[in-house]
């Protein structure tokens, strides 16, 4: 594992989170909001209205600028959503979770809870010096970024299936080359 259980579940549910705003935005209502923090797991606290839905909106853009910016510039934003959101690290355990870390109560609101969650991912990969791990997915027609899990670093693509369509576009290349 590279990262702490926590850690890598914060930057999945944040990558994730951004690519809502690409290729047709698909945070669109509560209801939308509401299957996003299911799949998520996220827990505490919601008031399940349209104030909720565009507060976590407006995060997207931010942490998008975050995950793209070279690392001192990086590091400025999550110092910013840390500092914005009084962030006060406390270890918890509940549900299926062990022991990890909040920053916020539970009954912060969610927009919070997401940013100062995402924020404290990001500081382990900037202080692994693992920031070589945040990226935008190598498809010429795709803006998602990527998250590189991966125990050799190779992940160039989003969960999309871009990876799939340009290793069938290769393929077709290459047939193509060798019938001509």
């Amino acid at each position: 594992m590279l990262f702490a259980h926590d850690t890598e579940s914060a930057l999945v549910a944040a990558a994730a989170l951004v690519n809502t705003a690409t290729d047709g935005d698909t945070l669109q209502t509560v209801a939308d909001l509401d299957r996003f923090v299911e799949r998520y797991g996220w827990t505490g606290s919601r008031t399940r209205d349209r104030e909720e839905l565009e507060a976590v909106r407006a995060l997207r853009p931010r942490l998008r600028e975050i995950w793209v910016a070279e690392t001192d510039e990086a590091v400025a934003g999550i110092n910013a959503l840390l500092a914005e959101h009084g962030a006060l690290p406390h270890l918890v355990r509940h549900d299926e979770w062990d022991w990890h870390l909040h920053a916020t109560p539970p009954e912060a609101p969610l927009a919070t809870r997401m940013a100062v969650e995402a924020a404290m991912a990001l500081v382990d990969v900037v202080r692994g010096g693992e920031t070589a791990r945040l990226g935008v997915c190598a498809a010429d027609d795709c803006d998602d970024v990527v998250i590189d899990l991966s125990k050799n670093r190779s992940r160039r693509y989003c969960e999309k299936g871009c990876g799939n369509r340009a290793n069938v576009a290769a393929y077709r290349a290459r047939k193509s080359r060798a019938a001509g």
